[in-house]
């Protein structure tokens, strides 16, 4: 390809990391970002909003050498912290051992180190510039300067939108020819609170899990910071589909707040302090999924992360994903003759992927307000590590293939249904580990499952 010129909308996460790994291969790359600096004026996240570091995204960050410093500042979380509502606590972890963790980072701090590492690299970095449209017909596309409303006109060679699941690029690109978008908001929302550091300084809680609080059709989590804070999401129905269930539509003032937390959520209630303030200042954010029926625009424009495919967080892969998308969009444009092959390329492989992770991230929901402490899903954990034990490469328990490899997602769904299939019959009408079928399990697995090996590109 011997045009290696390419504009990125978007500064967030994806944006930088894929201008640092373009600008590292020699691309000449620029960047057009909205808000301003945040290493000059501070992350404009508002609050400490951290995300799940998993080996997608680690092995996205070790190719722009961006590893290091990003896991000098992030927390191991070991596994699902289970918090009952009679006051038992239990760690469910997500993997076998401590080789097999994911890591809580703060989305600020991540963001200011790939911007950092991009610009050393050689992108350059446009802020307060936030695109307002484009010409596609003659290559130029227009920002709009925050601060005073100048609009500036840009000639470009491609577009990558790196903007969000709000893109604007995206309308730009659908006004032009339509994309197919599509999006399903879930009926439910959440508000975020905060546990501050511990008098001494230190955690609160143990730091080293996602703490969870499950109450069937609705939930509480708890995610750890490097400054020993935890930021708490609780999620609740928009509206109550019952009288005994809370939700935004039923419990809208602080004290209505305070009153569930002191009846639903006990343990947690001493942890959030300031939960009124919180509660009062937090507007409740949307949960939805965005789907396309075409990410990319010939060669002239592309979608990436969010902008191309927003999901739930409860898998804690979108930002793991959008990485993943970084990795193989760059790979492809370094292999292909031209952008519009390309991009055509990076959109065949990862549509698929994006649209299993996606309904693989609504499923985790409904297990973790449902069934994380559900007997019968306990159960199939057991029998879950069980049979990977007996089955090394061959029965891989669907969280481990999600988090911990970088299989394709829709491989690692379609296995994960099969594994389900397994699990469900070798556990229907059995209490106890010790009374399931183990030889008829076994036959299960090697008559379904065939050896697996994690052999994602490089």
């Amino acid at each position: 390809m011997t045009d290696r010129r390419l504009t990125i909308v978007g500064a967030g996460l994806a944006g930088a990391l894929f201008a640092a790994l373009l600008a590292r291969k020699g691309w000449q790359v620029d960047v057009f970002e909205k808000r301003g600096d945040p290493r000059v004026k501070g992350y404009e996240g508002g609050r400490s909003i951290n995300l799940a570091l998993a080996e997608r995204g680690l092995h996205a960050l070790k190719q722009a050498d961006a590893d290091g410093p990003v896991m000098a500042q992030a927390v191991m979380m070991r596994g699902r912290m289970v918090h009952f509502l009679d006051g038992r606590v239990e760690l469910q972890r997500y993997g076998r051992d401590d080789s097999e963790v994911i890591w809580s980072v703060h989305r600020g701090d991540l963001n200011i180190t790939l911007l950092d590492i991009a610009e050393r690299a050689g992108a350059r970095l446009h802020f307060h510039r936030g695109f307002v449209d484009a010409d596609f017909d003659g290559c130029v596309a227009r920002y709009r300067d925050g601060r005073d409303g100048h609009v500036e006109a840009v000639p470009f060679v491609a577009l990558v939108g790196a903007d969000g699941a709000g893109s604007q690029l995206r309308a730009a690109m659908d006004a032009y020819r339509p994309v197919g978008e599509r999006s399903e908001f879930l009926d439910h929302s959440y508000k975020e609170l905060e546990i501050p550091p511990a008098p001494g300084g230190g955690f609160r809680i143990e730091p080293n899990a996602l703490h969870i609080w499950p109450r069937g059709r609705y939930m509480c989590i708890a995610l750890p910071n490097d400054e020993k804070t935890f930021t708490v999401t609780l999620f609740l129905p928009n509206e109550s589909p019952g009288d005994d269930v809370p939700s935004f539509a039923n419990v809208r003032s602080p004290a209505e707040a305070r009153a569930l937390f002191e009846r639903d959520f006990p343990d947690a209630l001493p942890l959030i302090p300031a939960l009124e303030q919180d509660w009062a200042r937090n507007p409740p954010g949307l949960l939805g999924t965005l789907t396309l029926e075409r990410w990319h625009l010939d060669r002239r424009a592309v979608l990436v992360g969010d902008a191309a495919h927003a999901m739930v967080p409860f898998h804690g892969q979108g930002m793991n994903c959008a990485f993943e998308d970084c990795v193989d969009l760059a790979r492809r444009l370094q292999g292909e003759d031209d952008l519009g092959s390309a991009f055509a390329a990076f959109e065949s492989a990862r549509k698929p992927n994006a649209s299993a992770i996606q309904r693989m991230a609504l499923d985790n929901y409904l297990e973790m307000r449902d069934r994380v402490d559900d007997p019968d899903f306990l159960l199939q954990r057991a029998l879950e590590q069980v049979l990977q034990e007996r089955h090394p490469g061959r029965f891989i328990p669907h969280y481990a293939m999600v988090t911990f490899m970088r299989i394709p997602y829709a491989l690692a769904l379609a296995r994960s249904e099969i594994q389900r299939v397994i699990l469900e019959e070798a556990t229907e009408g059995v209490a106890a580990l010790s009374e399931v079928d183990l030889a008829a399990a076994d036959a299960a697995v090697l008559e379904s499952l065939p050896p697996l090996q994690d052999a994602a590109p490089p």
